[in-house]
């Protein structure tokens, strides 16, 4: 029996609105094609939700590489420039230590321990709309 935490993400990976976030959950491994149709789902689905935030559950992500921290930063990247923050969540201590040795930075990212930590850490730090104008980050 195969180990669900090691099968490839293949296709589509699902994203979930809850309220003004959007949440994704990565298990596995990520494709070059799905990490773009990721970044492009999530992309339009910002843009046409107005949503304030994005949180990306990886703690069944055994392994980051490079190409992994590349797509999460390019995610947060995307997500800033349509008015939202990105929360990586679930990190485990030897994925850390990984993209600390790799020298990914991950520019543009907040992380928490939890899922639950994320979605409190984007509820207070979430941009606000100012009426008539774009958003703004509070004080």
């Amino acid at each position: 029996m195969n180990d669900a935490s090691s099968r490839p993400v293949t296709g589509h990976v699902p994203v979930l609105r809850l309220g003004d976030v959007l949440l994704v959950t990565l298990q596995g491994d990520l494709h070059d094609s799905t990490a773009q149709q990721l970044q492009q789902d999530l992309a339009e689905t910002i843009s046409r939700t107005g949503v304030r935030g994005v949180l990306i559950d990886i703690s069944g992500v055994e392994i980051v590489d490079s190409f992994l921290g590349r797509v999460l930063a390019e995610i947060a990247a995307q997500a800033k420039l349509l008015a939202a923050r990105t929360v990586v969540a679930g990190m485990r201590p030897a994925v850390a230590i990984t993209l600390v040795e790799l020298g990914l930075t991950l520019p543009g990212l907040s992380t928490a321990l939890s899922t639950e930590a994320g979605m409190e850490l984007l509820a207070r730090q979430a941009p606000v709309t100012r009426p008539g104008g774009p958003r703004q980050e509070r004080p």
